[in-house]
C-alpha cells in the first residue's frame, strides 16, 4: 500500500541532466519536504523513483512532472511500460474509471482483443516487496461470467499464493487500462456499449416488475447473474407484503423510479424513542433496530430530504445492512463503504449501548469522575506508570485500551508510546494549530491521561480520535478499516501535531528526515538469527545511511511485507541499541585499542576477525596495522569527522557510548495487533497488552482488554543465540513466542530526554 505521507508524481515531460529519467516514471517526495520546498518557492523537488532501491533523489524541474494521488500511482505502476503510464494517465477516463471500482463490480475485460464479461473479486498487489518506497501496483483479479467462462488463465492463484477463488480458467489479472466497469460510478464515465446498465447505481430509487404486479426498492448492486445483467435491490415490501428484505431481479424489469414517500423507514422500526429525540448529532455512536435487528454505526449526517420533512440521520454502519455509499438518489451526503450506508429518521436512533455500561468496574461512576477531574485541571499533566505501580494500576482485564472496529494497530501503538513512557510526551503540550487542537485534547485528556491515571481507556475516545482524523481527511475510512501503526504515527506527528522528525539520517552528504524507519537488507546477508542492532547496523550499511544525531525516539520496522511475509522466523530483541558508530560525526572509539578514532572501512563490516558484523572505526595506527594483510589491502578506508579540538588534546579523551534503551514492541501475527512494554530494569520486567484479549456477546457486545504480566520474556532473553535457534515457537511459555517471532515494530527511547525519569 502507498504511503500516507509521501505525495507521488509522473514525468509527463523529459527534464534537463537526467538522461536516464523515462516520460511516464512514477516518483515520490516526503511531504514534509514538499512543504518545505513551496514555501521556498522552489522550481526543483528532490524525489525518489519508484522501483529503484537508491537513496539518492533527483532534482526534477515541476514544469516536468504533474501529481497523482497514491491510488493512482498504484493503478499506473501496474503497466509494464513508462510509455503505457504516460498514455493512459493523459487518456484519463479509464484511469478514473478504475478508482471506482470495487470487489463485486461487473465489468468487462479485454484479453486477446475480445471484451470479456466478468466480476472483480480481487484488487491489490500480485507481488511483495520489503522496500518500504516500492508500490508494486494495484492489479484487478476477474472472476469470467456467462458464455466467457473457461476463457480466463487461472482459478485466482497468483505465484501459488490464492487472491480470490474461481473454477479452472475462469478467473484472469489485469491492469485497469484493460478493466472497464458496466455500471457507471461516480468517478467512472459510463460505458457506451452498455448504457441500458449503465443507467442504475447504488442507493437509486427503482420500480421492478414480478408479472403484472409493480413493487418499488432500492439498488444494492448491479451485478452478473447466471451470465445476465442483474440488480439486487432492497425492497420496500416482498411478495407477502412484508416490509424489508432483498431480491435479484434481471435488468430487463427494472426501471428507475421516483422516490415515495418516506422510503428511508423501509428497514426501520419507527417507534419513536422520545428520550433520545435530541442530544444526537454527527459523528455520535448510535443504534438503531431494523429488519434483521440491532445495528449499530455513526451519524455521518442529518438533515432533511426530499418527500420526508422529518430530519433524517445518515448513518455509516458497521456491518453490511446498508443500501448505498453514501449517496441519496445519486446525491452524496457522505462518504463511506458501499452497503454501509443506511438512511433513517434521527428520532429512531439512541445512543449505541454498547459503551453505556461496558463493565461494573468500568462504569459511568467512573467516567464521571474522570471527567470532574479533568474540569478540575487534575490531569493536566500525569506522568507515566512507574515500574512500582504497574502491577496497581494496569494489570488486569478491562485495562489498558478498549479495542473496538478494527482499532487494534491504534490501540497497540498509543499504549506502547504512552503508558510506561513520556519520551513523546513533547506532543501532548506543544503549540498547535486551532484546527487541530481538538484532535491534540481528546489525545492527552480522554486518551493518556486515563490510561496513566486509572489503567483503562474506554473504545469510545479511541473512535472519537478515528473520526477526528477522518473529518480532517487523511483517509475516508480511519473509522472502519484497519491501518498500519507508523501511517498513523506519522499523521499524529507529522500532519496534526507538527512535531519536528525523529530521524535526520545522513547519506552521500545530505539529509532526510522522518519519523520511523524500514529495515531492509541486501538479498546475500548472512544472518540467521538476528539481534535488532544486528538488523540495524546492516540495513544502514545496505543503504549508505548514517545518523545525523542521536534520535530522542527511534521507531524501527521490521524487515517484514504486511501480515504474511517475514524475512526472519525469530528476531532477538536489543535491549540497547549502541548508536555511537551509527553516526555521521562525533568522537568515536577505536574498536581495538579504545583510543580516538580516525578512520572507518566500510569493507570491514562483515569481517568475522573483529567481530561477526558491525561498523569497524579505528585510529589511525590500528587502521594501518590492519590494513597491511593481504586480504585487506584493497580496502578503501575513509576519514571520520571529528569535531575540532580532539586532535589537539594532549590529556586521554572519555568517550561515551550513544545508547538508546529498549521500551516497547508491537507484534503482529495474522491481522492483529498487540504489544510488549518493557516497563523496569529487572529482567523479568514484561507486560503485554491485547486490547481485544476476549469478548463479552456478540454483535451487541464489546470486547475486553487485558494486561498481564510476562515475566517468562526475560528468561529467553537470557538464553544464548544456540540455545535460543532451538526453540520452538508453538512450545513456547506464555506469549514469549510473539515477541520473538512476530516483532513488526521496535520502539526505543533516549532516557536523557524523557520528561520524566
Amino acid at each position: 500500500m502507498a504511503s500516507s505521507n509521501k505525495l507521488y508524481f509522473i514525468v509527463t515531460k523529459k527534464p534537463e541532466y537526467q538522461g536516464l529519467l523515462n516520460v511516464g516514471r512514477i516518483c515520490y517526495i516526503s511531504e514534509y519536504n514538499h512543504k518545505s520546498r513551496m514555501r521556498r518557492s522552489c522550481t526543483k523537488l528532490p524525489v525518489f523513483l519508484i522501483g529503484s532501491h537508491s537513496l539518492l533523489d533527483h532534482e526534477i524541474e515541476l514544469s516536468c512532472i504533474e501529481q497523482l494521488s497514491a491510488e493512482e500511482a498504484e493503478l499506473l505502476q501496474a503497466l509494464p511500460e513508462d510509455t503505457d503510464r504516460l498514455k493512459w494517465f493523459r487518456e484519463g477516463d479509464a484511469l478514473r474509471a478504475a478508482l471506482g471500482l470495487s470487489v463485486g463490480t461487473v465489468v468487462t475485460v479485454e484479453e486477446n482483443g475480445e471484451r470479456l464479461r466478468g466480476i472483480v473479486r480481487y484488487i491489490g498487489r500480485l507481488t511483495a516487496t520489503s522496500y518500504s518506497c516500492a508500490i508494486p501496483g494495484t492489479f484487478f483479479g476477474i472472476e469470467l461470467q456467462g458464455e466467457d467462462r473457461g476463457k480466463g488463465n487461472t482459478d485466482g492463484i497468483y505465484q501459488y499464493k490464492t487472491l480470490f477463488s474461481c473454477m479452472k480458467d475462469c478467473g484472469m489479472f489485469a491492469p485497469f487500462s484493460r478493466v472497464r466497469p458496466v455500471a457507471p460510478s461516480s468517478l467512472s464515465p459510463s460505458n457506451p456499449e452498455l448504457s441500458q446498465t449503465g443507467e442504475l447505481a447504488p442507493g437509486d430509487r427503482v420500480t421492478y416488475f414480478i408479472g403484472d404486479e409493480y413493487r418499488h426498492g432500492m439498488v444494492l448492486l448491479v451485478q452478473e447473474k447466471d451470465g445476465e445483467p442483474s440488480v439486487r435491490i432492497s425492497t420496500d415490501t416482498d411478495e407477502n407484503g412484508k416490509r424489508g428484505g432483498e431480491v435479484d431481479v434481471p435488468l430487463l424489469v427494472v426501471a428507475k423510479g421516483e422516490v415515495p414517500a418516506e422510503p428511508e423507514s423501509m428497514d426501520v422500526d419507527a417507534t419513536p424513542v422520545e428520550k433520545y429525540s435530541g442530544g444526537l448529532s454527527v459523528s455520535s455512536m448510535v443504534e438503531v433496530d431494523l429488519a434483521k435487528g440491532t445495528s449499530y454505526g455513526i451519524i455521518r449526517w442529518t438533515g432533511t430530504l426530499p418527500g420526508c420533512p422529518e430530519t433524517m440521520a445518515g448513518l455509516e454502519l458497521d456491518d453490511d445492512y446498508g443500501v448505498s455509499d453514501g449517496t441519496f438518489k445519486s446525491l452524496r451526503l457522505f462518504q463511506c463503504p458501499p452497503k454501509k450506508a443506511l438512511f433513517v429518521k434521527l428520532r429512531t436512533c439512541r445512543p449505541d449501548s454498547r459503551f453505556q455500561s461496558a463493565s461494573a468496574d468500568c462504569s459511568e461512576k467512573m467516567l464521571e469522575a474522570d471527567d470532574a477531574e479533568r474540569d478540575a485541571g487534575k490531569l493536566g499533566t500525569v506522568p507515566p506508570v512507574s515500574t512500582e505501580q504497574v502491577s496497581q494500576i494496569l494489570l488486569g482485564r478491562m485495562k489498558g485500551i478498549q479495542g473496538n472496529y478494527n482499532s487494534c494497530y491504534m490501540d497497540a501503538a498509543l499504549f506502547s508510546l504512552f503508558s510506561c513512557s513520556s519520551v513523546l510526551d513533547t506532543m501532548l503540550f506543544k503549540s498547535t494549530e486551532p484546527q487541530d487542537a481538538p484532535i491534540q485534547s481528546t489525545l492527552l485528556h480522554d486518551i493518556v491521561n486515563p490510561l496513566r491515571n486509572k489503567g483503562f481507556v474506554e473504545g469510545r475516545h479511541i473512535m472519537k480520535l478515528r473520526q477526528q482524523l477522518q473529518d480532517h481527511g487523511y483517509s475516508k475510512s480511519f473509522t472502519t478499516d484497519e491501518k498500519d501503526p507508523e501511517e498513523f504515527l506519522t499523521i499524529i506527528m507529522h500532519h496534526i501535531l507538527a512535531l519536528d522528525p525523529l530521524l535526520q539520517l545522513s547519506a552521500a552528504g545530505k539529509v532526510q528526515e522522518s519519523y520511523c524507519y524500514q529495515i531492509f537488507l541486501e538479498q546475500n546477508h548472512s544472518l540467521v538469527l538476528p539481534t535488532v542492532q544486528q538488523l540495524l547496523e546492516h540495513s544502514f550499511h545496505t543503504a549508505g545511511l548514517k545518523l545525523a544525531e542521536v534520535p530522542s525516539c527511534l521507531i524501527l520496522q521490521m524487515p517484514r511485507f504486511g501480515k504474511k511475509f517475514k524475512m526472519f522466523d525469530k528476531i532477538i530483541p536489543s535491549l540497547e541499541l549502541d548508536v555511537t558508530d551509527l553516526l555521521s560525526e562525533g568522537p568515536q572509539q577505536c574498536m581495538l585499542c579504545g583510543d580516538l578514532a580516525q578512520t572507518e572501512c566500510t569493507d570491514c563490516f562483515k569481517d568475522p576477525v573483529f567481530s561477526q558484523t558491525g561498523f569497524k572505526i579505528f585510529c589511525r595506527t590500528c587502521s594501518s596495522q590492519v590494513h597491511s594483510h593481504p586480504l585487506r589491502r584493497s580496502h578503501q578506508p575513509v576519514a571520520l569527522d571529528i569535531p575540532k579540538g580532539y586532535l589537539s588534546r594532549s590529556t586521554p579523551h572519555t568517550l561515551i557510548r550513544d545508547k538508546l534503551e529498549l521500551f516497547a514492541v508491537l507484534c503482529i501475527e495474522t491481522s492483529h495487533y498487540v504489544s510488549f512494554i518493557k516497563y523496569g530494569p529487572d529482567s523479568q520486567d514484561w507486560i503485554f497488552f491485547d486490547s481485544m484479549a476476549d469478548r463479552e456477546g456478540e454483535r451487541g457486545g464489546y470486547n475486553i482488554p487485558e494486561v498481564t504480566a510476562c515475566p517468562e520474556v526475560g528468561m529467553y532473553l537470557e538464553m544464548s543465540p544456540a540455545e535460543l535457534a532451538n526453540q520452538v515457537p508453538r512450545d513456547m511459555k506464555g506469549v514469549a513466542k510473539r515477541l520473538f517471532c512476530d516483532a513488526y515494530m521496535y520502539l526505543y527511547q533516549s532516557t536523557s530526554m524523557c520528561l520524566y525519569r
